[in-house]
């Protein structure tokens, strides 16, 4: 009887075990860089949750000075402290960025620009995903001014702080549906067609791999980096408009396969580590990854001169040359 119990025991334990090894396999491991950032400053923005704060809190026991660029400074302060304490790493800090308005994206650069010797890693994290039509501050869409517009502008008001720190690296998290995506530039806020969530999404998301090219054909010869990746997907709070997270059916029946397919916040940040760290990734530039494994994106997200006509508009919708004057004025 009791080799019977021994028997379902040893099954069942050997069930579990194959669970959670698939769960990991799945999650596509940890970054494989031990390297510390002693010494570099790292900006992560949307960092008070979700893969944010998973990527703040790796380039914390890491010993880098970490600026987590949030929103909610509610939320924000209570990441930064709970990161202190699991870290022992002081340095680092919550500071206010809402990348739905242009005025609050230079307001925190120019707090940057004057308060920074150096920022070596911006990582370019925060988003919103398939959103009601709602509009930014300066009117834009909110998929695209959030995901792509603020992070352009933001990327471009630091650039010159990136590249007097030295061999500086940026990283735009992007998703795997820019292969979804199309770039309208008929109508690139959705003011002339019916808005669809999922395709506004996709756009956006698209538009982070195409500005990333374009950076990076921009900053050859200097020793800033520029890639974009993909980072799995995974159980946070950005699907929340989604109705997954409401629907019965998903967190009953579904749920066993959710917890096996989809990553933690702490394994969707891997890759973001990854390309902010790696030693072999130094002067890596204009790439995408999906998880921790250099991909070719979408054959859309190849497209020079797509590349290039984005960059131009999303600076004329910014107003990008009078932002850079502002900045030399101050």
């Amino acid at each position: 009887m009791m080799n019977k119990y021994v028997v379902r025991a040893s099954v069942v334990g050997t069930f579990i075990g194959g669970v959670v090894l698939l769960k990991d396999y799945v999650g596509g491991g940890n970054c494989p860089s031990k390297e510390n950032i002693d010494g570099k400053t790292a900006i992560v923005t949307g960092a008070n949750t979700g893969i944010g704060k998973e990527t703040a809190m790796e380039l914390a026991k890491r010993g880098g000075k970490v600026i987590m660029a949030c929103r909610d400074m509610g939320k924000c302060e209570a990441a930064a402290k709970e990161i202190r304490g699991k870290t022992l790493n002081h340095n680092v800090f919550a500071k206010h960025l809402d990348l739905a308005s242009i005025k609050s994206i230079k307001e925190f650069a120019k707090t940057i620009r004057n308060e920074e010797e150096h920022v070596d890693i911006l990582i370019n994290n925060a988003a919103v995903m398939r959103c009601p039509k709602w509009k930014t501050e300066d009117n834009f869409e909110m998929q695209f001014g959030v995901n792509h517009l603020g992070h352009f502008l933001l990327t471009n008001l630091l650039l010159e702080k990136l590249k007097k720190s030295g061999n500086s690296r940026i990283i735009n998290v992007s998703s795997l549906a820019h292969v979804a995506g199309d770039i309208d530039f008929d109508d690139l806020n959705w003011e002339k067609k019916k808005y669809n969530t999922k395709a506004a999404y996709c756009q956006s998301k698209l538009a982070n791999v195409l500005f990333t090219n374009e950076l990076a054909r921009r900053l050859q010869g200097t020793r800033v980096t520029a890639n974009s990746l993909h980072p799995g997907v995974a159980d946070t709070e950005l699907g929340r408009h989604t109705g997954m997270h409401k629907s019965t059916f998903s967190s009953t029946v579904l749920a066993p396969l959710f917890w096996i397919l989809i990553k933690s916040p702490r394994q969707a940040a891997q890759p973001s580590v990854y390309l902010a760290v790696a030693e072999n990734l130094e002067g890596v530039s204009g790439k995408y990854f999906n998880g921790l494994k250099e991909k070719e994106p979408a054959p859309q997200a190849l497209e020079e001169e797509t590349a290039r006509r984005l960059w131009e508009e999303s600076a004329t919708l910014v107003h990008l040359d009078d932002a850079l004057k502002d900045c030399e004025a101050q």
